[in-house]
């Protein structure tokens, strides 16, 4: 495929060492420890409050699936039993990022994970309270904004941006989905105060209103789209990832306690990292356990944090996101929700750094899914390792999914076993953004060769603009695509 979509995971061995050096930061924590608080409080207990999104899973790593594991606790049993301290942990769950800012600013909340709109306005209200905070790490990433997207209902006659106007549109304002409607009707030339009415609301309650009419199009992150979608409840209308700018949730700290209490910084740095490990070595059984403890179907989970989901889990503080943050602060200003953020004063990777290793360098230096999609295909054969093509299917009652090379292969798969696919996963020809095959838009290319002759996308527009650069070919329904498959 084309664009960004064509870069190719990391080899073997790259993907090696990143496991060896998340392993290895276990070995360092001892070491941390011994640093400026160690035995501060003379035996007493310590509680230490963490704010996350449980559902906003691809802050997993920080949150749900880290809570899940006990890492966080474990490490912390660990510095407790060299400083005398006996360690706590309060588990905070919100729907956005807006109230874990709140409680840190009021000191409620030592470290909190989010997306970057609220991050950015995190770095702005500690500031200007004197209560400044700290990005020290990401949890997940996408290079090109696939985490974000607007949908409609089933039936709606909507099929574009432009079809926006006059309309009504659910967001949470100051949240990563808002800045990616913003930006994207501004690509569209829309003005997303005067051509639309932008409706401010919580994900869940958007939902409602998509669902009972309050509004036409839904425009929210991770995991809104896949969950209505899933349920059949919506359909996509924009792939964030067409606006190809980067979206992230990261971590942050206040850094009066960062400063106080470094060595618990690095224990749960070092649980984080810990975390994502396990998620790259088991990522269906990660999926199913964040599904647990969520209540979100487990299908929808692996979508965005399974092998070659639409969220890369990485925790190093790469330049092309930090670039982003940058880029989304004249967005928030505009909307006067913040006035400067300064990002670079914001961001200090000190903390990760020391946990992390030797591997860092390497690791920031790379944008490769370290849980690419991989194995053999039984269909068409060779090995699915390509991510602009491999997909993946679910069969029903199996604890393990089966790797194509490309979505056509899937297809032929999927005709094979009727009524026992739990779940089919394609790359969008157009974005690369990972989606569900029986909801995805088909084109057909009837000159291609087998293996390549049906192409998914999330959007119709997104097919759209596929067609108009490959003339003889056509949109076909996913059942239509299934029969004529070989």
């Amino acid at each position: 495929m084309r664009g960004p979509a064509t870069k190719r995971f990391a080899t073997r061995g790259r993907v090696r060492r990143y496991l060896a050096a998340v392993a290895g930061a276990g070995l360092l924590l001892p070491l941390a420890g011994c640093g400026g608080d160690a035995g501060a409080d003379g035996g007493k207990t310590v509680t230490v409050s963490v704010g996350y999104q449980s559902k906003t899973i691809n802050t997993v790593t920080a949150g749900t699936l880290l809570r899940s594991l006990g890492y966080f606790e474990r490490a912390l049993g660990e510095l407790g039993k060299r400083d005398g301290v006996t360690y706590k942990v309060d588990w905070q769950d919100y729907a956005t990022g807006a109230p874990i800012t709140a409680q840190m600013m009021a000191g409620k909340v030592d470290i909190g994970s989010m997306g970057d709109y609220p991050l950015l306005i995190n770095a702005a209200r500690g500031k200007q309270m004197k209560a400044p905070t700290k990005l020290v790490s990401v949890t997940g990433y996408n290079l090109r904004g696939g985490l974000n997207m607007v949908v409609t209902k089933p039936d709606s006659t909507l099929s574009s941006l432009a079809d926006l106007r006059g309309k009504k549109v659910s967001t949470s304002v100051g949240s990563a989905a808002d800045g990616t409607l913003v930006r994207a009707l501004q690509k569209a030339g829309i003005d997303a105060d005067k051509d639309l009415h932008k409706l401010n609301q919580q994900p869940a309650v958007g939902a409602s209103a998509l669902q009972s009419g309050g509004a036409d199009a839904l425009s929210q992150f991770v995991a809104w789209p896949g969950l209505l979608v899933f349920q059949g409840k919506a359909k996509p209308l924009y792939d964030g990832a067409a606006l190809d700018v980067p979206t992230l949730h990261g971590v942050t700290v206040r850094a009066a306690f960062a400063g106080q209490r470094s060595a618990v910084v690095d224990a749960f740095l070092t649980a984080q990292l810990q975390a994502t490990k396990y998620l790259h070595e088991h990522p269906l059984a990660a999926a199913q356990q964040v599904a647990k403890a969520t209540g979100l179907p487990p299908e929808v989970v692996y979508l965005y944090n399974g092998a070659g989901g639409i969220a890369t889990f990485d925790p190093t503080l790469k330049p092309q996101l930090l670039n982003a943050l940058k880029q989304d602060v004249p967005v928030l200003a505009s909307a006067k929700l913040v006035d400067s953020v300064d990002v670079d004063g914001f961001t200090d990777d000190r903390y990760l750094r020391r946990v992390y290793g030797a591997g860092y360098a390497e690791a920031l230096a790379s944008t490769a899914n370290p849980a690419p999609v991989t194995g053999t295909d039984p269909v068409c054969g060779g090995r699915a390792n390509d991510p602009a093509t491999a997909s993946e299917s679910w069969l029903s009652g199996e604890d393990r999914t089966t790797a194509f090379t490309t979505p056509s292969c899937l297809l032929r798969y999927v005709k094979q076993h009727p009524g026992k696919v739990r779940a089919g996963y394609v790359p969008d020809a157009l974005t690369g953004t990972r989606w569900f095959a029986n909801t995805s838009v088909w084109a057909e290319d009837p000159a291609a060769a087998p293996n390549a002759r049906f192409q998914p996308f999330t959007t119709p527009a997104n097919a759209r603009d596929w067609i108009a650069g490959h003339p003889g070919t056509r949109l076909v329904s996913y059942d239509a695509a299934l029969r004529e498959s070989p």
